[in-house]
């Protein structure tokens, strides 16, 4: 079936009138499925003085989500993985380019300010999981964290919903993957090293760049460039598997980081590398575009029309294999960069983890 081009409820610009200090978006587009819509970040709508300097600073908050389930699965060839552990929806970290902010727009959020402001939170995913590790159905297999959102944003430090799953996991010895771009991650080294042991965990540190004045208003609330190296240098140093993954790419953005990024990963003891083409699906397009507006005005023709270029003449193209690193002569040199960059550095192939040691903790022992 043919998808439907992305139109918005509402035709409207942007509400807000600058960027805000510690967010990637600084308003809400409609929501595609909803007919009435407000703007919270309106001046007019929200604020009883809207001329004052002083611009109140939107709270985050967070809700319960009292999912049955914590296993997600897919059938994308392009993800290198089936199932999924998300302890999180939505994300403080405000990552402006997130494929993942249209998700939201199934709870009756806006993929905007909504996705980075209020957050569901998974309090049982522990329980769950342990629930079903120990079914005989359960057959084991690889499993990813942060699969959408990230599972270390800031409130992991004090939920610790993500460890109380590596515990589960280690307890199981069932194999997983984690990507993050905080460096929270870090403290769950002694669980991760014991998955580790058995060739179960494997981590992957997002780096999009080195240069924090643009990971700040890019990435706001995640971990800057020196902590990501920093982390990604002791989890080698505990034996435990580490990679990055150079993404998004953006161009015009980012792209000409690409070798000074895979070598500062290296020197810290990365040992594989992917990356991925910068991805604008439904509202995001919109935002990003409007983010450009705020950041890189003077930019904004280049890097739509690169990203245009690398998309059939879109700014986004969904098909499987083509979505993630693009097609035409500007994703060709992306990718002959970065796999240069990547041999220069000596970086291998992503390890493959083992199920072999997975056991079930309450299964009586047989006596023949």
């Amino acid at each position: 079936m043919k998808k439907k081009a992305f139109k918005p409820v509402i035709n409207e610009p942007p509400q807000s009138r600058e960027p805000i200090h510690g967010r990637g978006a600084s308003w809400s587009p409609a929501n595609r499925f909803e007919k009435l819509h407000v703007d919270l970040t309106d001046d007019d709508v929200v604020n009883d003085n809207p001329e004052a300097e002083e611009k109140p600073r939107p709270a985050t908050q967070y809700f319960r989500d009292a999912t049955k389930t914590i296993v997600a699965r897919n059938q994308s060839p392009d993800v290198g993985f089936e199932t999924s552990i998300n302890p999180y929806r939505g994300c403080e970290h405000g990552c402006i380019y997130c494929f993942a902010r249209p998700t939201h727009e199934y709870l009756g959020f806006s993929a905007g300010l909504d996705f980075e402001s209020r957050i569901m939170v998974k309090p049982d995913a522990p329980r769950l999981l342990e629930a079903e590790l120990s079914s005989p159905k359960w057959k084991p297999q690889f499993l990813m964290m942060s699969g959408v959102t990230d599972c270390y944003q800031p409130i992991e430090r004090k939920l610790k919903i993500t460890r109380g799953c590596l515990q589960v996991l280690a307890k199981f010895r069932n194999p997983v993957g984690i990507l993050t771009k905080n460096r929270l991650v870090t403290r769950d080294i002694d669980i991760l090293s014991e998955l580790a042991r058995h060739r179960c965990a494997v981590v992957n540190l997002s780096v999009t760049t080195l240069d924090p004045k643009l990971q700040q208003i890019l990435e706001p609330r995640t971990s800057a460039p020196a902590a990501r190296l920093e982390a990604v240098a002791q989890l080698r140093a505990t034996g435990i598997p580490v990679g990055v993954m150079v993404a998004p790419v953006i161009p015009g953005i980012n792209d000409h980081e690409i070798p000074a990024i895979v070598a500062a990963c290296a020197n810290a003891g990365a040992q594989f590398a992917g990356h991925v083409l910068l991805r604008l699906p439904w509202t995001v397009a919109p935002l990003f575009e409007h983010w450009l507006d705020e950041h890189f005005p003077e930019r904004k023709a280049k890097v739509l029309e690169r990203l245009r270029a690398s998309r059939g003449g879109k700014l986004y193209d969904s098909r499987w294999r083509k979505r993630q690193i693009g097609e035409g002569i500007f994703a060709e040199q992306i990718a002959n960069i970065f796999e240069v960059a990547s041999r220069r550095a000596g970086f291998g192939e992503r390890p493959k983890l083992s199920t072999a040691a997975f056991c079930r903790p309450n299964e009586q022992l047989k006596l023949w």
